[in-house]
């Protein structure tokens, strides 16, 4: 199915630029050198007048239809006018003409080991600083660098998540350990990364920060930066399609427990956690802004036209990558139901892809089966990132 919307044209002044054909001339010359007319003739004139006007109008819309998105011919691309509309930012059209450059701040050694080298570093993300932590194998650079990987965490409450906090040491370790530089990102408004936190189902900064991230990761030297893949946590899998729908040449994308892609199926499968905390005071910007944002276009599980160019399922099809999912069938915070959705929906495409099930290990795919998925994500890692 073909998606095609368009909010709005300008329109010239037409006023400026009709111009009365060149045939019609010898007819108004006859008509000013009589006296007395045919008033048919006039009616004509009229008409042709209009036919015109009708014409340039026309012409006028056609040319200043332009596609925000600038992947390729895809039928299914989405089209937005360029009149600014309320909420655009969140728009995957939109976030694909954003640019996003950013470079690592001084690289700060925490600790080191045989196998790597942690380090507290930063980078810029729409004016506003960004902390993370950042792992570097030991050894000999490969040629071109080492490949990379963006971390990005899960929901953790803003106000109890830590940059050096223990929620991720056995996955970014691991992944070190493989030979991958790993950049676990704080979001904004995490720890004392600068920014509020909007959350990452209705708003687009974590999409903005990562997207800096992967760019920052680009511009560092020991990085081979045709070699980077993005990894994400529950509420980061919302975060990482939208970011690889953004970003179709993303070599690969691993999501464990994700949740929320195509945003009707946030009514049908809903979120259990017990630690979430709305991201600020119910009269904060960030609050209002969302309750703004429901009463304009609704939750987004009526798929109108907005929503349709938020949720990242609707541009599968434009995707290069490879992407893994990952999900335990005994996660009762995020129903395994969003992960076999999308494997359905890519199932469609020619996107490379896999979904990996777990009989146990619950939301963070913990116990015996955390090697074997860690393992697994390695693995697809080594194949994609080279």
């Amino acid at each position: 199915m073909s998606f095609n919307f368009l909010f709005s044209a300008d329109i010239s002044d037409l006023s400026k630029n009709v111009l009365v054909d060149e045939q019609l001339q010898p007819a108004f010359k006859e008509v000013k050198s009589k006296k007395f007319f045919n008033p048919f003739l006039l009616i004509a004139l009229l008409v042709l007048l209009m036919i015109g006007l009708f014409l340039f109008f026309n012409s006028s819309i056609e040319n200043k239809m332009e596609a925000v998105s600038p992947i390729g011919n895809n039928e299914k691309s989405i089209l937005v006018g360029p009149t600014p509309f309320p909420f655009q930012e969140m728009t995957i059209p939109y976030l694909r003409e954003k640019v996003y450059d950013s470079d690592l701040s001084e690289l700060e050694q925490v600790s080191t080991n045989a196998n790597y080298t942690t380090y507290l570093t930063s980078y810029e993300s729409d004016g506003f600083r960004i902390n993370g932590l950042l792992l570097r194998p030991s050894g000999v650079e490969p040629d071109g660098g080492w490949p990379s990987i963006v971390f990005v965490h899960g929901y953790i409450p803003p106000t109890l998540y830590k940059t050096l906090g223990p929620q991720y040491d056995d996955y970014i370790s691991y992944l070190a350990r493989q030979g991958f530089v790993v950049f676990k990102i704080d979001l904004r408004g995490h720890d004392s990364s600068e920014g509020e936190p909007g959350g990452g189902y209705f708003g687009s900064d974590y999409i903005t920060d990562t997207l800096n991230a992967y760019s920052a990761l680009q511009n560092t030297d020991f990085v081979n930066s045709e070699a980077i893949g993005l990894w994400g946590h529950s509420m980061a899998g919302n975060v990482l399609l939208r970011s690889f729908a953004t970003k179709p040449d993303i070599p690969a994308v691993v999501i464990w427990a994700g949740a929320v892609y195509s945003y009707t199926d946030r009514e049908k499968y809903g979120i259990n956690d017990n630690s979430y905390r709305p991201p600020a005071p119910s009269d904060s910007p960030s609050q209002s802004r969302r309750r703004d944002l429901f009463e304009k276009y609704g939750d987004g599980t009526s798929q109108n036209e907005f929503w349709k160019m938020v949720a990242p399922t609707n541009y599968l099809d434009d995707l290069r990558g490879a992407i893994q999912i990952h999900h335990a069938v005994d996660d009762t915070v995020v129903n395994i139901g969003y992960s076999r959705d999308l494997n359905a929906l890519l199932d469609k495409t020619d996107v490379e892809h896999e979904l990996i099930e777990y009989s146990t290990g619950g939301h963070n795919i913990s116990g015996a089966n955390f090697t074997n998925a860690m393992q697994a994500t390695a693995e697809f890692y080594k194949k994609y990132l080279r």
